[in-house]
């Protein structure tokens, strides 16, 4: 898998309590080996987990290693980002995308309560 520094890796069996039962928002990028956009994103999720800490949580997920939270959530494209509050997904983006664009694209997130 390809690992961005910083960011926790879960699986079939840790998603649950390491992201639905989280406290903070969670940011899940739904990865594999072979996605080349999946390399591209690993720094920009490095750095938003780094200066982001405070406000949302970042983890990714193998999806060829943990089909069954990828099936769940049907997650086809990769990579696939998804925001989890209270145990549920309330956004999802597909694609890779400079860091500045996700920072924007995080922003309700973040203003939500």
């Amino acid at each position: 898998m390809i690992h961005a520094e910083g960011v926790a890796e879960v699986t079939d069996t840790t998603f649950d309590a390491e992201v639905l039962g989280a406290g903070l928002p969670v940011l899940v990028e739904f990865t594999a080996d072979w996605c080349g956009p999946c390399r591209q994103l690993a720094p920009v999720l490095s750095a938003v987990a780094a200066e982001e800490a405070d406000r949302i949580k970042v983890v990714q997920i193998d999806v060829d290693h943990n089909p069954g939270i990828a099936g769940r959530y049907a997650v086809l494209s990769m990579p696939m980002l998804m925001v989890f509050r209270d145990g549920e997904p309330v956004k999802s983006m597909v694609g890779a995308r400079p860091k500045r664009r996700l920072l924007q694209d995080l922003e309700d997130v973040f203003a939500a309560p």
